[in-house]
């Protein structure tokens, strides 16, 4: 599909003197504009009219139907409430097409919904995207936006009627929200009203607010932030008791700080820096009598550390949990013990402690997978979120005053599911600097090895998130039909560690790359898969993964499916929320970080006539995230040279772009299957599978 071209050329300044760039499609930025409208509506067309003529659709959404209805559920919130307590947890089975939020009045009491978000719209483009219940469990602070877009507005919940109290409060996405004792008021962030501040800078400047019940929002008093940064991302926590009140922000995804202010001399008293100017990240647990501390400041597997609110110094700190081999990701702190996730290659396992550090013993995961600690400091009970590769979501109950706790099982969904007979093992691929990079390959148990077979490689690579072994629909599908599901784990997650994500970041993205091509190679050397039948996939940086993949080695790849990427790094800061990803990326508007971004920049890697792999571009008009200029830019440019190439017909360059979603949050269950049939039937269809 041609598209017009225009002549733009931007100068840089690189450390070696000016550099000219051409941007050809530059005019696909403007979203708004009646030609750009046009040229996507003619691109989903013709990416509908591609999907249609595909065989066994019908018999493809049936089964993604059928794997969508196993559903989702959440660890519970725990909160006392009278002489008993409180569980609010989410759960999706079904047809249902959101997690509705339930409530059960003690731990084997009845779930009754409380926030079902198929009844806030007709269309079921309402999301609810967060939810904070009040300290006594009477109340509930959540959040809904419209479309994907997460631009959250706060409401209040009363558990009791079911009804919304008339708080309301705009501009709150991604809020942080910490209720005082007593239930009539809250901390809580909120980004700067439009109008307020220079066009754009709203999308990034987030403050601390104290709200009290039925006061107008605009009266509520700023108690944090006020002259930091607009790119700081605060949050806030209390202690159960009320007294302490701490903030956490983070500046990037590789350094945060801490303050705490103590409410008992009132809200007046000073903020304390705990943590202010150091290279780490420190995330705080608000108990009471002390504050305990998750960091990777000289341990880059993290360390759990006491700090005392009258001696927060550093110097007096206490370290709890000494950094191991296995990085430590995640702690629950109960009555009288410590329960701690570690990361083993990117697998969870548990083990308790005492409050002291002293271990008291694992704790036996049902199988090779991914699980959270959930607890709310003084009870004795920690919940374990667990999934895997063949195990949907389900919730675990330890009891920490038994002598030998054990899980049990609390909530399940898929019951009845019989998984696939599934094998699930780790293999090794060596980077180009010697790196050792592991890999999940999950295929059909027993499946005959003697010919390369369809194979996807799926990797993210980024912003400290780890890429752990979960339920998916795609995957189950996929290996169901005989193919080979890969996820690599890459440098730029958190899965091993710091050393592991700045591996990965600024002038060392490039490894990320390296990574992930050398686990392809690894693939096809041990006659797993073929570069014929070999496919690559991720979703927003790991869309920006496989933008880069293909660009830099399009001849180890069949199939590109790329999703929400970002594939203009030249400008991306320009664009939404581009700029809270200056740490983890660089700009290009500094003359040392244009080199680096320059070389992998994937919209301006693509070279006409080269004969690039089927590509699945896909994007979201609400997205609020990444903005869909990424996503036209690329699939324009690509359209190009694979006509020059002379194989557009042969290997298609698609864009699917969305009207009524986001960067995926939030998404129906209806639209997520409309989603996966499509895709899958484009991969399927590349990879002669249907």
């Amino acid at each position: 599909m041609k598209t017009r071209k225009v002549d733009v050329i931007d100068d840089f300044h690189g450390p070696a003197g000016t550099v000219k760039v051409a941007d050809p499609y530059r005019w696909l930025e403007d979203g708004e504009a009646d030609e750009v409208r046009a040229w996507t509506d003619a691109q989903n067309a013709r990416t509908r009219a591609l999907i249609a003529e595909i065989p066994g659709r019908d018999e493809l959404r049936a089964r993604i139907e059928a794997l969508l209805e196993i559903g989702f559920t959440s660890p519970p919130a725990v909160r006392a409430f009278g002489a008993g307590r409180r569980y609010f947890h989410q759960r999706r089975v079904g047809r249902e097409i959101h997690p509705i939020l339930y409530v059960r009045d003690g731990v084997d009491g009845e779930d009754r919904a409380l926030l079902d978000p198929a009844t806030l719209s007709a269309d079921g483009a309402t999301a609810v995207d967060w939810w904070y219940p009040s300290r006594d469990g009477a109340l509930v602070a959540w959040g809904s936006s419209e479309g994907g877009t997460e631009e959250s507005t706060l409401r209040i919940r009363d558990v009791a009627t079911g009804a919304d109290l008339d708080d309301r409060i705009a501009y709150t996405q991604h809020a942080s929200v910490a209720w005082l004792p007593g239930g009539r008021a809250f901390y809580y962030t909120r980004h700067a009203t439009p109008g307020t501040v220079p066009p754009g800078d709203e999308k990034y400047i987030a403050r601390v607010y104290r709200h009290t019940l039925g006061d107008d929002p605009a009266h509520d008093v700023l108690v944090f932030g006020e002259g930091r940064d607009k790119l700081d991302m605060p949050s806030i926590d209390i202690a159960p008791g009320g007294r302490w009140l701490v903030a956490r922000v983070h500046r990037g995804w590789e350094r945060s700080e801490v303050y705490v202010r103590d409410l008992a001399v009132g809200d007046d008293a000073p903020w304390i820096a705990v943590v202010e100017g150091i290279d780490a990240l420190f995330e705080p647990i608000a108990l009471d009598d002390r504050m305990l501390v998750l960091t990777n400041d000289g341990a880059p597997r993290y360390k759990l550390v006491e700090v005392d609110y009258a001696r927060p110094e550093r110097a007096a700190w206490r370290e709890i949990l000494a950094e191991r081999d296995d990085v430590l990701g995640d702690v629950a702190i109960a009555r009288g013990s410590i329960v701690a996730a570690f990361l083993h290659e990117a697998a969870t396992r548990l083990e308790r402690f005492d409050t002291n550090g002293t271990s008291l013993g694992e704790i036996a995961l049902p199988s090779i997978g991914s699980a959270t600690v959930h607890a709310e400091p003084g009870q004795d009970e920690v919940f374990v979120g667990y999934t895997s590769y063949t195990t949907p979501y389900e919730v675990h109950r330890l009891d920490t005053t038994s002598p030998s706790p054990r899980l049990e099982l609390w909530e399940k969904v898929g019951v009845g599911f019989a998984p696939p007979d599934v094998s699930v093992r780790v293999m090794h691929a060596t980077s180009k600097d010697g790196t050792r990079v592991p890999m999940f390959v999950i295929e059909r148990a027993g499946a005959s090895t003697s010919a390369p077979r369809p194979a996807v490689l799926y990797g993210y690579g980024g912003f400290n998130l780890s890429m752990t072994p979960a339920f998916s629909a795609r995957t189950l599908l996929f290996v169901e039909r005989g193919g080979v599901w890969i996820n690599a784990v890459l440098r730029g997650g958190g899965e091993l560690g710091e050393g592991w994500h700045r591996g990965g970041m600024l002038e060392k993205k490039q490894n990320v790359f390296d990574d992930v091509v050398a686990c392809a190679e690894e693939l096809v050397t041990r006659g797993i898969t073929s570069a014929s039948r070999l496919a690559i996939m991720g979703g927003s940086n790991g869309g920006l993964l496989v933008a880069a993949a293909i660009t830099q080695r399009p001849d180890l790849f069949r199939v590109g499916m790329s999703f929400v990427p970002l594939t203009d790094m030249l400008r991306y800061h320009r664009f939404r929320i581009g700029s809270l990803w200056i740490p983890e990326y660089g700009s290009a508007d500094e003359p040392a970080q244009f080199p680096f971004l320059y070389a992998y920049s994937p919209y301006h890697r693509v070279v006409d006539g080269t004969r690039y792999p089927s590509v699945m571009l896909t994007t979201a008009e609400g997205d609020s995230r990444v903005d869909p200029m990424h996503a036209r830019k690329m699939a324009a440019r690509l359209q190009e040279a694979q006509a020059i190439a002379g194989c557009d017909s042969e290997r298609p360059i698609v864009l699917r772009v969305e009207s009524k979603a986001g960067h995926g949050a939030g998404k129906p269950t209806t639209q997520l299957i409309d989603e996966a049939t499509e895709e899958l039937a484009f991969l399927l269809r590349e990879l002669e599978m249907l």
